[in-house]
Parts: structure tokens; sequence; C-alpha cells
């Protein structure tokens, strides 16, 4: 049978004539929403869970999940179920472009997670990036910054291995870039150029950035240079556009 319960209960309204059911269940869970019973990041209740509560088939809840998907108060993660969608963060990009203070400019705790640290050999893209020959070696980082805990950047960071020969000991050691850098001379840097696209996020990307792939990404190329105007670093990250905006500043 699907249908609300007719029985009053403040969980479970009383089925609307005229009202498609699955409209209705999107009508309580986005006052739920909205009052904090389902607060930001929070996972929702199951399928099963919820076609018990309102008493309608797996298909109904289907379409009221996808349909609060479309309007992004929700996202749905492949294999994880739904969660509430997060605040929007704006990522401001300007002279001195530092990760750790723009998640605390939120109010944020911010942390990374190591992915990939290694010498490689660049290739054309990353080479031209740090105006290199191609093959030249390189320092790569791939780190996923994180914000309360939650995934907001994924990042490939690239640095000239012959200029900074200590730079591979000093990320493994040091918090953050800018610190690893300082101990290798560069005392400070800045963004002198910053190109910006949109794609569809690759599987792993998705997996890593806790996103459905149905939602596109913003991704970066970043040149990082000294203050002598050298460039020390080539950067490419990807953010979430269900949580991260890009504000070019001044």
């Amino acid at each position: 049978m699907d249908e609300f319960p007719m029985t009053p209960d403040p969980l479970n309204p009383a089925r609307e004539d005229g009202v498609a059911l699955w409209r209705q269940i999107v009508r309580v869970l986005e006052s739920e929403i909205a009052d904090a019973t389902h607060p930001p990041g929070a996972r929702l209740p199951t399928e099963a869970q919820l076609s018990q509560r309102f008493a309608v088939n797996r298909h109904t809840v289907r379409r009221a999940l996808e349909e609060m998907s479309r309007n992004g108060l929700v996202r749905v993660e492949q294999g994880r179920g739904s969660f509430v969608a997060e605040d929007v963060l704006d990522y401001t990009i300007g002279p001195r472009t530092r990760f750790s203070e723009w998640v605390r400019r939120h109010n944020k705790e911010p942390s990374g997670q190591v992915l990939d640290l290694r010498e490689t050999p660049a290739d054309a893209t990353i080479a031209a990036g740090l105006g290199l020959r191609a093959g030249a070696r390189v320092v790569r980082l791939e780190r996923l910054g994180l914000a309360d805990g939650r995934p907001v950047s994924l990042g490939s960071h690239h640095f000239p291995a012959a200029r900074f020969p200590g730079l591979l000991a000093a990320l493994r050691g040091a918090p953050t870039i800018t610190e690893a850098l300082a101990t290798c001379g560069v005392s400070d840097y800045r963004r002198q150029v910053t190109r910006v696209t949109a794609r569809m996020p690759q599987p792993q990307e998705a997996e890593l950035l806790r996103m459905p792939r149905n939602r596109p990404l913003l991704v970066t190329e970043n040149v990082n240079v000294d203050q002598a105007g050298v460039v020390v670093e080539f950067g490419i990250a990807r953010y979430p556009t269900p949580r991260v905006q890009i504000v070019f500043e001044p």
C-alpha cells in the first residue's frame, strides 16, 4: 500500500489529496532540514527506513531524494547513502592563497590527508607549468584537503626537484606546504596565474571528495612564484561544486 498513515502523527502528516506522494515526502524532509533535525553533512535515513516511515514503496522515496538532490539540498553518494548538503564555502583566489587560512575563515578546522608523495618525471603539462623540459624530475604531492573532516579539495602539487633537493623530506615532516618550502629557502610565495575549468568527476575523484558523479568539479591550474618571480609550484586542484565556489579577489 502506497500512502501515508491516516492517524495523526507529526512525523508522518496525513496524505494530501492531489499532491504526489514523493512531493509530500520532499516537503517533510525539507522542513526537517530547515529546523536542523537533519543538520548539514548528516546522513539521512536509508531508502528502506524512509519507505517504512512513510508507508510508501522505495521507488517513491527514491524519486523524492532525486528531486532534493537536483535542488542541491541533498547529495547522494553511491554506496554510502544520502546526506544533507553542507553550506557552500567561498574559496577566494588572491595573491596569497593558502588552504588553511581559507578554511579557518569559515570557522572550520583544516586538515589534510596525503595520498601520494614522491619524485617523478614531469609530463608535458606539468613541465610547461613549471617552465621545465618534459621528463625533468619533480616532487609530486597528492593531498586531500578537509574542512571539519569533510573533503573540500583534491590537490596535485608539483615542485622542481633540482631546485629543492630537500623538499621531499620536508613535505614528509611539515604540516603545510608553506612550512616545507620555508625550510628550503622560500620565505613566501604568491599566486601568479589561476586558470579555472569545470568537468565531471572521475569515479575515484567522486569517491575521495564524497560527491555525486552527476555534479561537476571545479578544476584550477595554479602557478605560484617566489618573491623574485621564479616559479616554485604548479598545482592542479579539484573542488566539489556541492561544497565550494571560487571567488576571484582583485
